[in-house]
């Protein structure tokens, strides 16, 4: 069995569903799970967690991600992009000036109401299932950040922006509340995720491209391995605190006995030089990844935050 995570490029047409589904046949293994839905329409960058990679995936859910997306002014659909049902046409009477200026506004901290076609739940039942029946419920507005919203181009009514933004943040939303605020109505024509944190749409491979790979045994070459996913530094453990490790118990400083360096050497370690802040990559003292740490100030040790069974 893979574990880790892959860097899918999802191709339009496909949901993030049919991407897992396919790629569990490709590789021959049932325990994988993508990190954050794209819509059939886009296309771009899909983390797709393997293996024990799957226990990482809502800490990937949490992180930053980047679209380049086109904005068509003067029309509104019932999905908010441009594969729903025109609800309103509007002349668009709104210079260059305007869009970026409003825009602008829309940088930092927002209140968001999800779009009826959307995977969340109301009382049980998905809002895309409720709007296809023809009803629409009201659904709270959601903290999101805007971080960057960039005019690329402007040749109205079309506008081609970036956006890198947070968790729950959608962006056929962002281009209807544009359009809301431009006095003109909006909607998403275009769709692409160019990045999820560290994943990159240059790295990206198709699930043919991933097939061929397979085929040439070379599978394990574009994994990214579970602990290459975060920063923190990487523990050794020693003798004593090898036994608490295996079994997930919290260990003390002096249960670990080296730092492995990036270049794959390690070199002592000294109690009091552990970090207390941020996670810790710990490892056995035969050096396999074992979890991550945290480090809880009032007991003064190190407790699971996640592991990794093998």
């Amino acid at each position: 069995m893979y574990h880790g995570v892959i860097n899918v490029y999802k191709e339009p047409g496909f949901t993030s569903h049919d991407v897992v589904a396919k790629l569990r046949g490709i590789l021959k293994q049932k325990k994988i799970g993508h990190t954050g839905t794209l819509d059939p329409a886009a296309c771009g960058v899909l983390p797709v967690c393997l293996g024990q990679g799957t226990r990482i995936a809502d800490m990937l859910t949490e992180k930053k991600k980047t679209y380049e997306a086109v904005l068509l002014l003067g029309q509104e659909t019932d999905t908010q992009d441009t594969t729903g049902e025109v609800l309103a046409r509007c002349p668009v009477n709104v210079s260059e000036e305007e869009v970026r200026r409003t825009a602008a506004s829309f940088i930092g901290p927002q209140k968001q109401v999800p779009p009826m076609y959307s995977a969340l739940k109301v009382e049980g039942k998905k809002l895309y299932e409720l709007a296809r029946a023809g009803k629409e419920v009201e659904r709270p507005a959601r903290d999101i950040q805007i971080d960057e919203l960039t005019m690329n181009w402007i040749k109205l009514p079309r506008v081609g922006m970036t956006v890198t933004c947070s968790k729950g943040t959608y962006i056929r939303t962002l281009c209807y509340d544009l359009g809301k605020a431009l006095g003109c109505g909006g909607c998403m024509e275009k769709l692409t995720r160019t990045r999820v944190e560290r994943f990159l749409i240059q790295d990206s491979l198709t699930l043919s491209q991933i097939e061929t790979l397979r085929d040439e045994n070379r599978v394990e070459e574009i994994i990214l391995p579970i602990e290459a996913m975060f920063d923190g530094p990487r523990a050794i453990a020693n003798e004593a605190g090898n036994k608490k490790l295996i079994n997930g118990n919290p260990v003390a400083a002096e249960d670990f006995a080296f730092i492995l360096r990036e270049d794959g050497q390690a070199e002592p370690l000294a109690p009091e030089a552990l970090p207390k802040t941020g996670l810790v990559r710990v490892y056995s003292a035969d050096r396999k990844f074992l979890g991550l740490y945290e480090y809880e100030e009032r007991r003064r040790f190190w407790k699971p935050k996640k592991m990794f069974p093998t």
